[in-house]
């Protein structure tokens, strides 16, 4: 799985885990329906490192916390 859809489905883990929704998450985290959506439905070619700050405030936890999955691994990466 390549970065993007890493984060995607961290973000579900998360959303379930804290239950909040997708919307909720966006108002947290001050992004736009579209980014997220992009990132959800795998559209997005990659997440930057000003989102992913975002998206890890939205959950009240760090970059670290949030990167903090067996999802991150190099080995379960595609990095191409």
């Amino acid at each position: 799985m390549n970065i993007s859809q890493a984060v995607a489905i961290r973000i579900k883990e998360l959303l379930q885990e804290k239950k909040l929704t997708q919307y909720r998450l966006e108002q947290l985290a001050c992004l736009s329906h579209d980014t997220v959506k992009s990132i959800m439905k795998g559209k997005a070619k990659g997440v930057n490192l000003k989102t992913l700050i975002a998206i890890s405030d939205g959950f009240e936890m760090t970059v670290s916390e949030f990167l903090n999955s067996e999802l991150f691994l190099y080995d379960n990466l595609n990095m191409d």
